[in-house]
């Protein structure tokens, strides 16, 4: 009988290794589960460490789990604030080989249940009364293997359960879990982390899936990023995220108040219009991003290590090591009696150095992280540790050999804007200095020398950083390489290429494939962002990860979801939001796993409404005139050998197509030249309802007149070699900023198309 199963949540971390030396060891119990260190950074008891498993992987299937944890934690890595604080975080993987492959009532209730060591499940582990998409785990199963990984408890460490199974589904609460092959897994990681590590509730506006959910009728939340209050009354009161009301979103748009959250459809606001506790694929927002800072912080000792606490002499070298975050560095400060020391943000302080009076008095050091990604002072790290500096005492030297003792890991390269950490051995005596060099020259590192960064000295290409203490050498090559991202769109109707970049037109849907590259190992994150919104995770297409991302003007709908509407966004099928008809930037990017952001690249689309459907279809080749009484004639890829006349009411869709003739439209329902060619002059009169020519070629003049469409008509891209004069057109052509190349005059409407 298999045991109950109860609800998971899980973190996962990113690729990125920092840390000691660790060989590639293993622990074995009878379930022959393998303790794989990814990511250690120092002792278990001082940091807090991400432990993911797997489960439904055969011994075979190991390798898939491999690769889908290195793709988990490097999607981690380029998320704030796991980005900047991963070397906070030791990392293990549990590969535990299943006997069988797959995990239960996957994906429906009516499929097999499988024998894994997890117990993994959708359905909430097979209950009907339950949804598809949560996936949980046995918590007793979890807890066993992960006290295989040494030095961890519950307290210090967050169990990330991964389970072998393509379909969407995950968990949040005392564990993590997520599914590891569904193109959105690698997301569903940091949303539970939100739960579980961060307390963050959920910005939906529904529970079940398909319905909006039932007005917010209670108290003020105790959530930090839902409330009742307005914006001033946040102001006034000084509460919830007033600190960061106005600035733009991390996720996209402004912080400021946005309604519906917690399952409930109205009646309670959130900071952002959308964020990962939202809409996976966006950042976290500053109001989530700072909670989770503080929490990560929580879960580490700032001091790592120092002179122990109590008598210490006047002669003596009082040091510390701290935690090191990989943006920046953390702020120490020293005062004697109160007073503040000048030490530069050093790790250690020499009494010799100092004029002390007789007697006792109280050593502090303060150590403070500066981060912007906290405002409020009550939760900002920082710790403190004082001792008594007694001048009767001697100090004692030490012989011990000088030697490195932690450092960032020198296996794999690190960013050009990353802050490299070093320790060493202490004595009472002394701090050895640590000597910088980049490249074989010497560089200047006051203060804080167990730190150095990059930064300020804005590399390209590759490096070599190496760091000297006594006669031991640590080097580290330094990728300044960005990672180099490609898109792939689909055929356009028309290319403009402009020093800002490619402009395509389409009239219906189109998709763009994203292929990010590195010249270093590990999974490299692409991105995107339309208009300036929120960066946005490219994960390919919800329901196949290989697939291209496909922009419409309302989006598609994918279990109840709507994903890719161009413009404003729409998660749900209610959202009222403009179409995404016309004109947008796209921008597009890539993080590698030593975290070198890559420039964007970028390009503008117009997006016009599709064609009208065709009631009959020509092809191929058809010799004499062609007159269209009524209905929708689409030629495709076709010729007529003859002039072509589009009667009162009757439309005509020409895509990649030629007219031998002229071609003539009275009071026609709609035209629409795609790509095509007319070898003749063109007239189009009274056009009611839509008129667009795009990227097609006209052999002699073309006239556009009378038009009464909704909206404007489009000439865009064309060849025209004759007079373009148009008049008495409501509203007026326009050409999409894509000018037509005309040989003769333009005149009237067309004067500057």
């Amino acid at each position: 009988m298999r045991t109950r199963r109860l609800t998971a949540v899980l973190g996962v971390v990113a690729t990125v290794f920092a840390g000691l030396p660790v060989a590639a060891g293993a622990s074995t119990t009878e379930a022959e589960a393998t303790v794989v260190p990814i990511q250690v950074t120092g002792p278990a008891e001082s940091r807090f460490n991400l432990v993911v498993m797997g489960d439904g992987y055969t011994a075979a299937e190991l390798p898939k789990f491999r690769e889908q944890v290195d793709k988990h934690l490097n999607v981690l890595w380029s998320i704030e604030p796991f980005k900047s604080y991963r070397n906070y975080l030791n990392v293990y993987a549990v590969e535990i080989p299943s006997p069988e492959s797959g995990v239960d009532c996957d994906p429906n209730l009516t499929s097999p249940t499988i024998d894994t060591p997890l117990q993994m499940g959708f359905w909430g582990g097979c209950n009907p009364n339950s949804v598809q998409r949560l996936l949980t785990v046995s918590s007793t199963a979890a807890t066993q293997y992960a006290g295989l990984v040494a030095g961890t408890t519950a307290a210090n460490r967050q169990i990330l359960a991964i389970g072998n199974s393509d379909t969407y589904g995950g968990a949040g609460g005392t564990y993590a879990t997520a599914s590891g092959g569904n193109a959105l897994s690698a997301l569903i990681t940091p949303h539970e982390l939100g739960h579980s590590l961060g307390g963050l509730q959920d910005e939906y506006d529904y529970y079940a899936r398909g319905e909006r959910g039932a007005p917010y009728e209670g108290p003020e939340p105790s959530s930090i990023h839902h409330t009742l209050l307005t914006e001033q009354q946040m102001l006034d009161q000084q509460k919830k995220w007033f600190r960061w009301l106005g600035e733009p979103s991390e996720s996209g748009g402004t912080i400021g108040r946005y309604e519906a959250g917690m399952y409930a459809g109205s009646g309670v606001w959130r900071p952002s219009r959308h964020s990962m506790m939202k809409t996976l694929g966006y950042y976290f927002d500053q109001v989530s991003r700072e909670r989770m800072t503080q929490r990560i912080s929580s879960r580490a000792n700032l001091f790592q290590g120092s002179t122990p606490t109590g008598q210490v002499g006047p002669d003596q070298v009082v040091w510390l090591q701290t935690l090191h975050p990989v943006s920046h560095e953390l702020d120490v400060s020293w005062t004697l009696d109160g007073t503040t020391l000048s030490t530069a943000n050093s790790r250690a302080v020499d009494l010799s150095t100092v004029d002390l009076s007789p007697g006792l008095h109280t050593l502090t050091a303060k150590v403070v992280d500066p981060t912007p990604f906290i405002r409020d002072p009550a939760v900002r790290p920082t710790a403190s540790r004082s001792w008594t500096v007694n001048t009767t005492l001697p100090a004692e030297p030490s012989d011990d050999p000088v030697e490195f003792t932690g450092s960032t890991s020198t296996e794999h390269p690190v960013s050009a804007d990353e802050v490299v950490y070093a320790e060493t051995t202490q004595s009472d005596t002394s701090q050895p200095p640590i000597e910088w060099r980049l490249d074989g020259k010497l560089v200047a590192n006051p203060g804080n020398d167990r730190d150095f960064d990059l930064e300020p000295l804005k590399l390209t290409g590759r490096h070599t950083l190496t760091a000297t203490v006594g006669g031991a050498t640590l080097t580290w090559s330094v990728d300044g390489v960005e990672p180099v991202v490609t898109s792939t769109l689909s055929k356009p109707l028309l290319t403009v290429q402009k020093p800002t970049g490619p402009e395509y037109i389409y009239n219906d849907a189109f998709t763009m494939g994203l292929a990010a590259t590195d010249d270093s190992d590990g999974y490299v994150v692409p991105e995107f962002k339309v208009n300036g919104d929120g960066w946005y995770n490219y994960y390919g297409w919800p329901t196949d990860a290989s697939a291209p991302f496909r922009f419409t003007a309302e989006g598609t709908e994918i279990d109840q979801l709507v994903y890719g509407k161009l413009g404003v966004p729409r998660v749900v099928p209610w959202d009222d939001v403009p179409s995404g008809y016309g004109r947008h930037l796209v921008e597009y990017r890539a993080i590698d796993a030593s975290g070198n952001i890559g420039t964007p690249d970028r390009f503008a689309v117009t997006l016009l409404r599709p064609a009208p459907a065709c009631t009959s279809t020509l092809t191929g080749v058809r010799d004499g005139p062609l007159y269209l009484r009524s209905g929708v004639t689409c030629l495709v890829g076709a010729t007529i050998n003859g002039p072509v006349l589009v009667g009162p009411g009757a439309s005509l869709v020409a895509t990649d197509s030629r007219v031998v003739g002229p071609l003539r439209a009275d009071d026609a329902a709609d035209l629409h030249l795609l790509r095509s060619r007319v070898s003749g002059p063109v007239s189009v009169d009274g056009v009611t309802r839509s008129m667009v020519a795009v990227g097609s070629s006209v052999e002699g003049p073309v006239s556009v007149t009378g038009s009464r469409t909704t909206e404007a008509a489009v000439l865009a891209g064309n060849t025209v070699d004759g007079p373009l004069s148009c008049s008495g057109n409501t509203p007026a052509p326009v050409n999409l900023q894509a000018p037509n190349q005309v040989s003769g005059p333009r005149t009237g409407q067309c004067a500057r198309l």
